[in-house]
C-alpha cells in the first residue's frame, strides 16, 4: 500500500501540556535540552514518531515552544506542519499565546486543526463546560470554527484513543506533500556527531532526497553530499516530502551552515533579498508602522531583518486588512512564489501579520497607483504562472480542464501552452503536465524497475499494474508514457511485463556456478532424472528460489517439466525424440517407446505427454503417431 508522510504540530500557551501530550502519544520525551529540563519549558523544536493503527501513515509529531520569548522557534515549527493540535489547559482556558499561535497558523494557511483540552483530571465538569465555551467563542470567526474538540489527560491517558482516531481521520483525508517537486529542506538544526561530521535536521518541504546525492546549501551555495539519511533514528535510502529528516552531509563543515539555510538539489529555488508580497494584518497595531519601518521576516526556518516598503501610503495606523507591498531584507533568503511568511516587529515586539510571496525577484518601483496595479496583477499571476500552479496541484490535465481551472480563454491558453512546451510543459495526448513532474514519474519507475530486477533477476519484468501504481498516473496517460519510454529505449514490454531496456533475465550471479553444476548433473542423468530439488540441495542452492528458478529455466528453454517434481534437460529430450523417430514407424506403441528409450513407466508416460504437448506426436487409441 502507498505510504503517506505527515508532520503534526503541537501549539498552545506555555505550560498547557504540549510536551506531556506528545510524550503520552509517542512515549518519547521531546524535552531533550538540559535547559528545558531545568526550566520545564520547550525552547527548541522537539520531534518524535507517532504510530497510528493505519500502517500507511508515517507521522512525525513536533512539540512547538509556547513561551512568547521563543516565538521564532514556534513559527519555524509550524511552517512544515500538515495538522496541528492546539492545546488549551482545562484549568486556564484560552490564553494570549493560544490566540497568537492560532493567528500564525491562519497566516501560514495551516487550517487543519484539532483543539485538545488538556489536564481534564484537574477540574470538574462545570469548569470543563466553561473552557469549552471559551474556546468556541475564540474560534467561531476563524478557520478553526469546525475543528473537533477532544478532552484528554496525559497522565491518566484518558481520551488519548479518541484523539488518535481524530488524528487518523484527518490525515487520511489530506493530500500528502508534493514529492514530484524540486527537493528542498529548510534547515532548523545543525550539529556535529563524533566520527560522522556535520548533521542537519529539518522537514522535507518538497520532493525527495536520496543517499549519495550531490546537493547544495543555499543561500551561500556550499556543495555537499548526502552521506547518510535518517528518519527518526532509522537509516533510510530515501527521504520524502513531509518527513522529519536528519542528513549527514559530506563536503561541508558545521560552522559553514546555520539554521535558516536551505538544502536543495539544483537552482530551482531563487536566492533573493527583495520580495514583493501580499500582506494580511492581524489585530490592531500597538503603534503605527511607518514607511521603511523595520520588521523581522519569518519564512521557513529563516528569520531575517528587513524594511517594509509601501507604494500607496507612508504609514499604517489602523489595521488595513490586506495590502500589496515589498520587503527589502538585510540578508538573502531562499524562497519561491506562493511561500507563506510571518512578519513581526522587533520593537515593540508583536506579530504584525503574514502573507505569501508574489514575486521573489522584487525590484525598485515608483510610489503610486501604477505600482499597486502591477503588484495586484502579480497577485493574480501571469497566465503561465496560473497554468503552472494548477498543474503543480493536479499533475496532469486536459486542455478543457486547464481552461476551467485557470479561467483563461481557449485561444490564450492554447498560445501559452505552445510557448511553454519548449521549456517546462510536456504533452501526452490528451494530457498536459509539468516537465519536472513527468521526469519524477520516469525516475520513480526506473528506480523501481532497477530494484525489482535486483530482487527478482530471473523474472521477465514487473507486472504492468504494479509499475503503473509506482508511476501514480491513470491508465491512459501511463500507456502514452510507456510508448515514449519504449521509443526512447528506456524500457521494454513483454506482454504484461515491463523491464528496463538493458535488462535480460538471468540466474543470480552468486548462485550461478552452483545452479550450473545442478544442471550438469541433471543432464548426465539423461531420461531418468531425480527430483530437481535434490540436485539443488546437493549444491546448496537456497530453497526459497526453487520455484522461481524452475520457471526461469523453463521460460529460457533450458529444461522442460515432466511432472511436479521432475525436470528434463531440453537437449536430452531433443536427442531422445530423434532416437525414437529413427527407430519407429509412423505410429508406435508404448512398448516400442519403452524399448527404444530403456526407461520405466514412471518416466515413459510423462515423456510421451511432453512430446504430445509440443505437437510432435499425437495419441490415437493406444498408440502415438508422428505429426
Amino acid at each position: 500500500m502507498d505510504q503517506k508522510y505527515f508532520t503534526i504540530g503541537m501549539a498552545g500557551h506555555i505550560d498547557h501540556g504540549k510536551t506531556s501530550l506528545t510524550k503520552a502519544l509517542t512515549k518519547i520525551d521531546t524535552d531533550r535540552l538540559k535547559e528545558e529540563k531545568e526550566r520545564s519549558i520547550s525552547i527548541e523544536l522537539g520531534f518524535a514518531p507517532l504510530k497510528l493503527p493505519n500502517s500507511t501513515l508515517n507521522v512525525s509529531i513536533v512539540d512547538v515552544p509556547g513561551h512568547e520569548k521563543f516565538i521564532r522557534q514556534m513559527i519555524a515549527g509550524v511552517a512544515g506542519i500538515d495538522l496541528v493540535l492546539v492545546t488549551v489547559a482545562a484549568d486556564e482556558g484560552v490564553m494570549p499565546q493560544t490566540k497568537e499561535h492560532m493567528d500564525i497558523l491562519n497566516l501560514l494557511e495551516v487550517h487543519q486543526a484539532i483543539i485538545v483540552i488538556t489536564k481534564i483530571d484537574r477540574v470538574d465538569e462545570e469548569m470543563l463546560e466553561l473552557v469549552k465555551d471559551d474556546i468556541d467563542h475564540h474560534i467561531q470567526k476563524t478557520s478553526f470554527a469546525t475543528a473537533p474538540i477532544v478532552q484528554v489527560d496525559s497522565i491518566s491517558e484518558k481520551g488519548l484513543d479518541e484523539l488518535k482516531i481524530h488524528i487518523e481521520e484527518f490525515l487520511l483525508s489530506l493530500q500528502p506533500r508534493n514529492e514530484s517537486g524540486a527537493f528542498r529542506l529548510p534547515i532548523d538544526q545543525v550539529f556535529t556527531v563524533k566520527g560522522q561530521g556535520t548533521v542537519i535536521r529539518g522537514t522535507v518541504y518538497d520532493g525527495t532526497v536520496e543517499e549519495e546525492e550531490t546537493l547544495k546549501v543555499l543561500p551561500l551555495g556550499h556543495a555537499c553530499r548526502a552521506r547518510q539519511i535518517q528518519v527518526h533514528n532509522r537509516e533510510v535510502i530515501k527521504a520524502r516530502a513531509g518527513q522529519r529528516t536528519a542528513i549527514n552531509l559530506g563536503g561541508v563543515e558545521n560552522d559553514e551552515l546555520k539554521r535558516g539555510d536551505v538544502l536543495v538539489r539544483d537552482d530551482t529555488y531563487p536566492v533573493t533579498n527583495t520580495i514583493d508580497v501580499t500582506l494580511h494584518f492581524i489585530g490592531n497595531l500597538s503603534s503605527s508602522l511607518k514607511q521603511r519601518g523595520q520588521v523581522k521576516l519569518h519564512i521557513g526556518t529563516s528569520e531575517v531583518m528587513g524594511r517594509i516598503v509601501f507604494f500607496d501610503r507612508n504609514e499604517i495606523i489602523h489595521n488595513p486588512g490586506e495590502i500589496v507591498c515589498q520587503i527589502r531584507l538585510e540578508e538573502p533568503i531562499v524562497t519561491q512564489r506562493g511561500d507563506r511568511f510571518i512578519i513581526r516587529r522587533p520593537s515593540p515586539v508583536e506579530t504584525i501579520g503574514g502573507g505569501w510571496i508574489l514575486d521573489p525577484h522584487g525590484e525598485k518601483y515608483r510610489f503610486g497607483q501604477e505600482t499597486i496595479s502591477m503588484l495586484e496583477k502579480k497577485r493574480e499571476g501571469t497566465p503561465e504562472e496560473r497554468i503552472e500552479d494548477v498543474l503543480e496541484e493536479a499533475h496532469w490535465l486536459t486542455i478543457e480542464q486547464l481552461k476551467d481551472q485557470t479561467g483563461l480563454q481557449h485561444d490564450e491558453l492554447e498560445g501559452c501552452l505552445q510557448a511553454m512546451l519548449e521549456d517546462n510543459i510536456v504533452y501526452f495526448s490528451p494530457y498536459y503536465s509539468l516537465k519536472r513532474i513527468m521526469q519524477k514519474v520516469e525516475s520513480n519507475v526506473t528506480t523501481y524497475l532497477h530494484q525489482f530486477h535486483e530482487e527478482f533477476p530471473m523474472r521477465n519484468g514487473a507486472n504492468k499494474p504494479d509499475v503503473m501504481n509506482v508511476a501514480g498516473v491513470n491508465s491512459k496517460l501511463f500507456d502514452r508514457l510507456l510508448e515514449q519510454w519504449e521509443q526512447a529505449r528506456l524500457i521494454q514490454k513483454d506482454g504484461r511485463f515491463i523491464a528496463l531496456h538493458s535488462f535480460t533475465p538471468h540466474i543470480p550471479q552468486k548462485w550461478e556456478k552452483r545452479i550450473q553444476n545442478a544442471l550438469d548433473s541433471l543432464k548426465q542423468d539423461g531420461l531418468k532424472p531425480n527430483p530437481f530439488e535434490e540436485y539443488l540441495n546437493q549444491e546448496g542452492v537456497p530453497k526459497d528460489i526453487n520455484d522461481e528458478l524452475e520457471g526461469f529455466l523453463i521460460e529460457q528453454s533450458i529444461v522442460v517439466r515432466l511432472d511436479d517434481k521432475h525436470l528434463l534437460d531440453l537437449k536430452v529430450l531433443d536427442r531422445a525424440i530423434e532416437t525414437l523417430k529413427n527407430n519407429t514407424n509412423q505410429s508406435f506403441s508404448l512398448k516400442e517407446a519403452k524399448d527404444v528409450w530403456g526407461v520405466s513407466r514412471k518416466y515413459l508416460i510423462p515423456l510421451l505427454e511432453v512430446i504430445d504437448e509440443k505437437a510432435i506426436t499425437k495419441r490415437v487409441n493406444d498408440k502415438r503417431e508422428w505429426l
